[in-house]
């Protein structure tokens, strides 16, 4: 028996890392302005690791696009894998190339290329998609304020890259500017 509606569970599990952040942060402030000697250093160092924690998950929960989506999304030891409806793969992350945001069409996917095969496209709400935000932010150079954005921005379908390795890569590629890409 729960005393919380399923949806309230819901958004306390989503946002559950900022909130967890937050507390070990307070305690840290408690710590620094009411304690003396190495409590208080302690303090500082819980300050520091609950703001840490804090705005990592603002950017889990941002990263987070709901559920009902085709498919079933799977992260095991550097590999991404997608079993989908109608399709699915799997991509070696130290063999991926580039990262995209594609919105084009009935709803927004994340394209995965991979040489030598074809490439992964999966929906942004999958089953289990919120597991992508810790291997797209372990990606050398990737700009995940950057990504957030571009998954929250709307107006007009785009494909956007939002990481390739080498980091060259444009700030946004449009529908007409893929078609060199590929």
């Amino acid at each position: 028996m729960s005393f919380l509606r399923p949806e309230a569970r819901a958004a306390l599990w989503r946002w559950r890392d900022l909130l967890a952040g937050l507390g070990v942060a307070l305690l840290g402030l408690w710590a620094v302005l009411a304690l003396l000697g190495v409590l208080f250093w302690l303090g500082w160092v819980f300050l520091v690791v609950g703001a840490g924690l804090a705005i990592t998950g603002w950017q889990r929960a941002r990263f987070a696009a709901g559920k009902g989506g085709a498919g079933v999304v799977q992260v095991d030891e550097g590999e991404v894998r997608y079993f989908g409806p109608m399709s699915g793969g799997m991509v070696a992350m130290t063999e991926l190339m580039r990262l995209e945001l594609d919105g084009r069409g009935a709803g927004a996917r994340w394209r995965l290329h991979q040489p030598g095969q074809a490439v992964l496209e999966i929906p942004v709400n999958a089953e289990n998609a919120e597991a992508l935000f810790d291997v797209f932010a372990s990606l050398p150079g990737v700009r995940t304020e950057r990504m957030l954005s571009e998954m929250r921005r709307s107006g007009g379908a785009r494909l956007v890259v939002i990481w390739q390795k080498g980091g060259d890569h444009p700030s946004v590629t449009h529908m007409q500017d893929v078609r060199r890409l590929h």
